[in-house]
């Protein structure tokens, strides 16, 4: 095998449990994307995640639950305070810097659920 290619890990151990936790996150993090151009679909992902997160507990996948719904309050919250601030011009900055960070956490979830790790490993 040359340098240049990479050695692709297949996890054989895990369970029915864990591919079902792994299908419902991608299930959410795929909501979540559609709901960036949206909106409604952002709710739809958050709540999936909220209901499965209780099937996904004890599973390596459990942490990418926590981090669709924090991702979810927050940019929600954030999301409110910008609409205030556009009366003052910078609500519209702060707006798309809260897009590109949600953007950023949905991605890296992605990234770390198709290579079968953690949210947080």
């Amino acid at each position: 095998m040359s340098e240049m290619q990479e050695e692709v890990v297949v996890n054989p151990t895990m369970t029915a449990k864990d591919e079902a936790a792994k299908t419902n996150a991608l299930i959410a993090y795929g909501l979540m994307i559609l709901g960036l151009f949206t909106g409604v679909f952002w709710f739809v992902g958050a709540i999936w995640a909220m209901v499965k997160k209780g099937d996904a507990q004890g599973t390596i996948f459990a942490d990418h639950y926590s981090n669709i719904t924090t991702t979810f309050w927050w940019g929600l919250g954030l999301s409110i305070i910008c609409g205030i601030l556009t009366l003052v011009v910078i609500g519209y900055f702060l707006a798309i810097a809260v897009w590109i960070w949600s953007i950023f956490r949905v991605v890296k979830g992605l990234a770390k659920l198709t290579s079968n790790k953690g949210y947080n490993s």
